[in-house]
């Protein structure tokens, strides 16, 4: 048997009556029958037989009365039917017998608990997120889950999972030139990250407006072998250009004195010559110079 997937709520915009009719002509209506009321005894029961009417007629009106306010909107029902959703603020008007669910249209903060997760190497990280929502669709949010506030929850943190678990954490020579990293391209992780979500909150009717890392790091019982790493591959990088300056430094030198035919060496001094200026150039500490007295090669 084929399942077919339910149909999605959608919003209907209804437009309600002003509150402040509604509320003139209620009172008008109780103040009738309190009239009535008072001049019962003098009037006979037929006034009574028009004051109950008017004060229920009344009461009636008063009951349709609610008040929205900005950026808060009303789900209408009747017995259980949806009828459409006022969005129109301050006091209004409508069927009494319509069921009033408000509901918030303002900007929600979610920040999201620090979550332990194996990024794309497999290296255990922590992370956590700062989403910014809003509900776009009233029909949606009420009808299609359960709860939208809970669903936006679990829905975001499996969202972030599975950004912390599609890229590395860090730069590597495992990783393609280019490739993205959680650490070195967060504007554009971000920019994944409101990708994902819309994708998760849409069937809620929920829109995301800014989501963004506000936690990153290498979980705590491999920090201290990754910084050692970090360490190691910072040195690396330091020697490897002094290497290169070094190098070329020699080779400017040898290049000026031949030109300049200064001094000729055989291929055995020149060797030498070069070590030595390596030690000299490539050195941490300083070099301590060894006056030769006598010939070229003694």
């Amino acid at each position: 048997m084929t399942m077919h997937p339910m149909p999605r709520g959608q919003e209907i915009e209804r437009r309600t009556a002003s509150g402040y009719t509604g509320l003139a002509v209620g009172l008008v209506l109780l103040a009738a029958a309190i009239f009535f009321f008072v001049n019962v005894a003098a009037a006979g029961p037929r006034t009574l037989a028009l004051a109950i009417p008017l004060a229920l007629a009344g009461a009636f009106v008063l009951a349709g009365l609610y008040m929205l306010q900005p950026n808060e909107a009303a789900i209408l029902l009747l017995f259980g039917a949806y009828k459409g959703t006022d969005r129109l603020e301050g006091l209004r008007w409508a069927n009494p017998f319509y069921k009033k669910q408000k509901i918030s249209l303002r900007a929600h903060n979610l920040a999201s608990d620090r979550l332990k997760v194996n990024d794309k190497r497999g290296n255990p990280i922590e992370i956590a997120a700062a989403i910014v929502w809003r509900v776009r669709d009233t029909a949606q949010a009420s009808f299609d889950v359960e709860d939208y506030a809970e669903y936006v929850r679990i829905q975001a943190e499996a969202a972030v999972r599975h950004l912390a678990s599609s890229y590395a954490y860090d730069e590597g020579e495992d990783l393609h030139e280019g490739e993205m990293t959680l650490r070195a391209g967060q504007d554009k992780v971000a920019q994944s990250l409101i990708r994902e979500l819309t994708d998760r909150f849409d069937q809620a009717g929920i829109v995301v407006e800014d989501a963004k890392l506000t936690h990153l790091a290498y979980a705590a019982e491999i920090a201290q072998v990754m910084l050692r790493r970090q360490q190691a591959e910072a040195i690396i990088a330091a020697r490897s250009k002094i290497v290169h300056g070094a190098v070329s430094m020699v080779e400017m030198a040898l290049k000026g004195l031949s030109e300049r035919d200064i001094v000729h060496l055989d291929d055995e001094r020149r060797a030498a010559m070069v070590s030595n200026l390596l030690v000299v150039l490539c050195s941490e500490g300083e070099a301590q110079p060894v006056i030769n007295t006598g010939t070229l090669y003694q």
